[in-house]
């Protein structure tokens, strides 16, 4: 086995591009990988600070990582080039990459946005308001139609990410968009619940057939003809069961009314 496969910190790293170059193995390119990965994350980081908070560092290192195996791969050692200069913009070029991969929203798009934008405040500063659509169509020399056009992909522009930071909190987990967007999707496990109770209270000592119809018409908004479909039975038979089930409940909640009613005036 060759001794290529050590760490590079324990061996002259000349050694192991030596041998890289005459044996392309995965152990020799990892060994490479790790000694210049401090690299990854110093390009990384110098891009990063310059972003808006929802983009994660890893994902650019992550980036970085294939621009550096790019690199390994790709080097000439007979041309006496420093590596860290030869990788370098492979690195950046890799990550700037993932960059514009992340950003859905094209150069085009983003340019007229700009455009709106910047016309919008000359003209709130000339008027001393805001200014109407139409003025700005004016200004910027296009139809109406062109203007509603570019005030749509504006509107695209200003997507917010949902692990943008809200605000800051004194422990360690900031509160972020996700945290305090509305999701009207979701269930209210308190009406869950009722529902749930609801069912069981209604459907308590019918027959399987009269408890799937009760389920299927009301909580499933099945249709009569679709119930019967289901059941094997016809719509007038379903209808007359129906019929039949909701005159038994109304006499039982008369009961209990009275049950109630009696146990209240003790």
């Amino acid at each position: 086995m060759s001794k290529a496969v050590t760490k590079t910190g324990k061996r002259d790293i000349h050694e192991v591009w030596a041998d890289y170059k005459k044996d392309k193995t995965e152990a020799l390119r990892n060994a490479l990988m790790e000694n210049y990965l401090h690299l990854v994350r110093y390009n990384a980081e110098r891009i990063h600070v310059k972003l808006p908070d929802e983009v994660e560092l890893d994902d650019l290192m992550s980036a970085g990582v294939f621009g550096l195996m790019d690199a390994i791969n790709a080097f000439d050692v007979a041309r006496g080039v420093k590596f860290e200069t030869y990788c370098a913009p492979r690195i950046r070029g890799a990550i700037l990459d993932e960059l514009r991969s992340m950003d859905w929203v094209p150069r085009l798009v983003r340019s007229r946005a700009h455009k709106l934008d910047g016309a919008t405040k000359q003209l709130e500063v000339e008027f001393g308001r805001s200014p109407t659509n139409e003025e700005v169509a004016k200004r910027l020399q296009v139809s109406m139609t062109e203007f509603d056009k570019m005030a749509k992909d504006a509107s695209a522009v200003g997507v917010v990410s949902l692990s943008r930071k809200w605000f800051e909190t004194d422990s360690n987990k900031d509160v972020r968009e996700i945290d305090v967007l509305e999701d009207k999707r979701g269930c209210d496990p308190v009406r869950e619940i009722q529902r749930k109770d609801l069912k069981e209270l209604i459907t308590k000592g019918l027959t399987r057939a009269e408890r799937l119809i009760i389920i299927l018409y009301y909580f499933e908004e099945m249709t009569m003809k679709e119930i019967g479909s289901t059941l094997d039975l016809s719509e007038s038979r379903v209808s007359q069961m129906h019929s039949s089930i909701l005159a038994r409940l109304k006499a039982q909640m008369a009961d209990r009314r009275k049950e109630f009613q009696q146990a209240t005036a003790v």
